[in-house]
């Protein structure tokens, strides 16, 4: 019985003491961030099935041909990248093949640098792929946040004042200086 008094008792007094604290749930915020949550994972799951699907759903429409725009550019450097990399490798294997009919493409190059040659181009292909699938992940984590934050209250009620000034030192010397002033309304 005693172990159980004290908690209600700090309870009964801060009810008191604070009584702008509430401890039911407020089901008009509750409710609003389920909404916002429902809202943030439809438009997480358009733009994972269409690119670009989740910016559009919130009304963000210049963000889709950033979107197409570094999509093509990525598609571009996966094909230059992919085919290049395919003439080399096509290359080494003529020049390791001991048929004397087959032509050398690269007499100019040795081995080592055809196989320099592939690997760069393998490796800038890979990385290719790689920045296709950030981007992808990007447009996704995108539409979420945009939407999260729909609902963010940006209104005036804080404000910045950059005022110049004139303080002094440790040794009182006049030093120019830039004030920063908080308002909050």
């Amino acid at each position: 019985m005693r172990r159980l008094f004290l908690p209600f008792l700090t309870i009964f007094l801060l009810r008191i003491l604070l009584p702008e604290i509430s401890f039911a749930q407020d089901n008009k915020k509750d409710s609003l961030t389920l909404v916002a949550k429902k809202r943030a994972n439809k438009v997480a799951l358009m733009s994972a099935i269409i690119p670009g699907a989740g910016q559009v759903a919130n009304k963000k429409y210049w963000k889709v041909p950033v979107i197409y725009g570094g999509a093509a550019v990525i598609a571009y450097f996966i094909k230059i990248n992919n085919d290049e990399y395919n003439k080399y490798k096509e290359a080494r294997i003529y020049k390791s093949d001991n048929d004397s009919t087959t032509v050398d493409p690269y007499p100019q190059f040795s081995d080592l640098e055809v196989k320099t040659r592939e690997d760069y181009y393998r490796r800038n292909r890979d990385l290719s792929y790689i920045f296709a699938g950030v981007l992808y992940v990007l447009n996704i984590v995108d539409a979420y946040v945009d939407s999260q934050l729909m609902d963010f209250d940006v209104s005036d009620n804080l404000s910045l004042r950059i005022n110049p000034a004139i303080n002094s030192t440790i040794y009182n010397e006049p030093v120019p200086s830039l004030n920063l002033v908080f308002s909050f309304k």
